[in-house]
């Protein structure tokens, strides 16, 4: 999960450095700006992928020991 934060980032801020050349100033910022909450909404979905993931596991440890 966390390498697809990482690449997330990096993907990102390949878009930011690739629309910044072609941008002007105000642009660039916006771009920026949406870039950001793009990786930050990924960020937090992948915290619930693995948040979920967690519990599950915990779950299927109760059940085992239950048994």
């Amino acid at each position: 999960m966390q390498a697809k934060m990482l690449l997330a980032l990096v993907v990102g801020s390949l878009t930011f450095g690739v629309g910044c050349h072609r941008n002007t100033r105000e642009s660039a910022k916006d771009d920026a700006e949406r870039a950001a909450d793009k990786t930050e909404d990924t960020a937090e979905k992948v915290g619930d992928k693995v948040e979920d993931a967690a519990e599950e596991a915990g779950d299927k440890i109760e059940d085992a020991t239950d048994k």
